[in-house]
């Protein structure tokens, strides 16, 4: 019989060797971050109490174990795991509108399904994956001729008009905000000319932003906007945003250490960034500013050293769907950008985000440990 390895030295001398801790290191340390400040945020008094925050501790564990089997997996059973969750996500989207179960009154759309035992489950962010690993082979194809452009284009609008329908449905206008800005971002290191994206900014301002404005967003959408041109012109509206920028004052350098806080809505997940600067002070938030922009700028280096374009691709959307979430969610609770409900990533509440969080991980860190021999 053959000298066989086993499992553990395949491990070893295979997976654990090639990955890059450079990826690692900063999710967990904002992970750890996070954890800590919405253990301190949810022991105020908030209903559910300790229970709900081991959940998170449960997901940030199980989302860890699953990007570890993904770095497992051959990077050519990468696009059918794609269609897999892209097909997966279509079929949920459908059922969350004919489930019957809806939190669209607590956060003001119906994006959730009820699972046994695990709570809800928001489908739309395993669409995000799905459609970025399907995208990028498909505009792969289309570089390399193996289908006509036009061809490619007509898949690209049916895969990308049906799971957009269905979330602009529910309506959850910041999900769909995501794909759109992760799609830009991969045709952007594609072979598309600059001229067509001017044209496309183009079309936008002029035709998109006022059909969004005059026939989908909300009365309570368009205050937040205003009030964020306009400081001061509604009170109400942004009484949120004041709320947030006091908590973020009140942190000084390494925190409010004074046992008075400052009064924030949704506090454990849209403006947990307050909440870190108000419990850590400007010590937590540069922190957290800087392992994330290690992060992002590590993973654009990976994408570049990557072995084949698709996997570029992917890993650019990936990053892109990270960097949007960074940016918003910062820049609101700043009062830089309009209010959303766009979480940050691996600190705000929620396990799905959470979970699916480290699954985006576990596909860049799969094709981190496929690039080139000479990086």
């Amino acid at each position: 019989m053959g000298q066989g390895k086993s499992g553990i030295e395949f491990l070893k001398n295979n997976s654990l060797r090639t990955v890059d801790f450079w990826l690692i290191i900063p999710i967990l340390s904002i992970t750890t971050i996070g954890l800590y400040v919405l253990n301190l945020v949810l022991s105020q008094g908030y209903e559910g109490y300790p229970m709900i925050f081991y959940k998170q501790v449960i997901a940030a564990v199980i989302g860890i174990f699953i990007a570890f089997l993904i770095c497992l997996l051959d990077t050519q059973f990468m696009k059918l795991i794609g269609w897999i969750l892209y097909g997966t996500s279509l079929l949920l989207l459908v059922w969350v509108i004919i489930d019957g179960f809806t939190l669209a009154d607590k956060w003001g759309a119906d994006a959730w399904m009820q699972l046994p035992f695990l709570g809800t489950f928001q489908p739309s962010e395993l669409t995000k994956i799905g459609l970025v690993i399907v995208t990028s082979y498909i505009l792969e194809d289309m570089g390399t001729k193996t289908i006509s452009m036009v061809r490619g284009w007509v898949y690209l609008a049916i895969i990308y008009g049906i799971p957009l329908l269905l979330i602009m449905k529910q309506p959850d206008f910041g999900t769909a905000m995501v794909i759109i800005f992760s799609f830009v971002c991969m045709l952007f290191i594609w072979n598309l000319k600059y001229r067509y994206f001017l044209l496309a900014i183009s079309g936008l301002i002029v035709v998109v932003i006022p059909l969004v404005w005059n026939f989908y967003l909300e009365p309570f959408q368009k205050k937040r906007i205003l009030s964020l041109i306009f400081e001061g012109s509604d009170p109400v509206s942004e009484w949120n945003l004041v709320q947030s920028k006091e908590a973020i004052a009140s942190g000084g350098l390494t925190g409010n250490h004074t046992g008075v806080l400052v009064k924030v809505p949704v506090k454990e997940s849209d403006f947990i960034y307050s909440a870190v600067s108000e419990r850590m002070g400007f010590i937590g938030t540069t922190a957290i500013l800087v392992l994330a922009f290690f992060f992002l700028v590590r993973c654009l280096y990976v994408a570049s050293k990557s072995s084949r374009k698709a996997y570029s691709y992917i890993i650019v959307g990936l990053t892109g769907s990270y960097a949007f979430h960074f940016i918003e969610n910062m820049g609101m609770c700043v009062g830089l950008l309009p209010i959303t409900g766009i979480p940050l990533p691996f600190v705000s509440m929620g396990g799905t985000a959470m979970m699916v969080n480290f699954i985006s991980l576990g596909f860049i860190l799969n094709i981190s440990m496929d690039r080139k021999p000479s990086s």
